[in-house]
């Protein structure tokens, strides 16, 4: 069975997906797990970002066909009833990696097929190794993808290169995905958890409620008009320009010294 590993390094915390026999494959237990972490760790001072990555060579292999050939031996009713029910968990969990006011970086070794491709987008922002591998084989299998895969991969690619990925299914290299602006850095294989992580310090000491401010500013700009974003950016502007962290950023960019947040 498949765990969620979680440490804490300073004020990021690496959660783990773990189950290097199935390459970490996904299941209800990680999705309930995932979402108590970032649960807490919204509320926690001491957490002031997230990285998710897999252990072992892969990132994650998305959910585990065994699991969803064993609920279509069922009566059909219970069958749609299970399902409905494993993708609500994993729906829950992306909703949190969107909601959860601290940055969410993802940090992807080897493969991250199917449902892991969607966590992994998921993510305000993907590491990847050079040599990774991001899939979207759901219809290899004759299903269509969940956790929200079409809607990020529409916000940020053309409707013909979703329709490619989605529809087709082939592997997309890490640099290719590189180029379209979906992964952030690529790095050697091997050494991605410690560039997410240096990553994710760099947010941790950075301005929290700014941070989160311009976390709402994107997602709310990828489905809003001009003017309504517009009056969204006014309002988090004068909000952060009252809070402390922009009293300490100011002074110490008059005072040109390194400025000194805290959470």
């Amino acid at each position: 069975m498949t765990e969620l590993l979680e440490e804490q390094r300073g004020r990021v915390l690496v959660l783990t997906i773990s189950d290097p026999a199935t390459r970490n494959a996904l299941g209800p237990d990680v999705y309930a797990k995932g979402s108590e972490a970032l649960r807490r760790a919204a509320w926690d001072p001491g957490i002031g970002a997230v990285v998710l990555t897999g252990a072992g060579d892969a990132f994650c292999s998305g959910g585990n066909l065994n699991r969803l050939a064993g609920l279509r031996d069922g009566p059909p009713g219970q069958a749609a009833g299970q399902a409905e029910a494993g993708i609500d968990l994993l729906h829950g969990w992306i909703r949190l990696l969107r909601a959860c006011p601290k940055p969410v970086i993802a940090a992807v070794e080897g493969v991250a097929a199917g449902a892991g491709f969607s966590v992994a987008l998921a993510c305000d922002m993907i590491v990847a190794a050079k040599d990774a591998r991001f899939v979207l084989a759901y219809v290899k299998v004759g299903l269509s993808p969940d956790g929200g895969a079409t809607a990020f991969l529409a916000r940020s690619l053309p409707r013909q290169t979703v329709a490619e990925i989605a529809m087709e299914g082939g592997t997309v290299e890490a640099e290719r995905l590189h180029r379209l602006g979906v992964v952030n850095a690529l790095c050697e294989p091997g050494t991605v958890l410690e560039a997410a992580v240096g990553r994710a310090r760099r947010l941790a000491e950075g301005p929290s409620a700014a941070i989160t401010s311009i976390k709402r500013l994107v997602d709310a700009a990828q489905d809003g008009d001009l003017d309504s974003q517009l009056d969204r950016e006014r309002r988090a502007f004068v909000r952060n320009l009252l809070h402390a962290d922009a009293g300490e950023g100011i002074a110490a960019f008059l005072e040109k010294r390194p400025a000194h947040f805290h959470p």
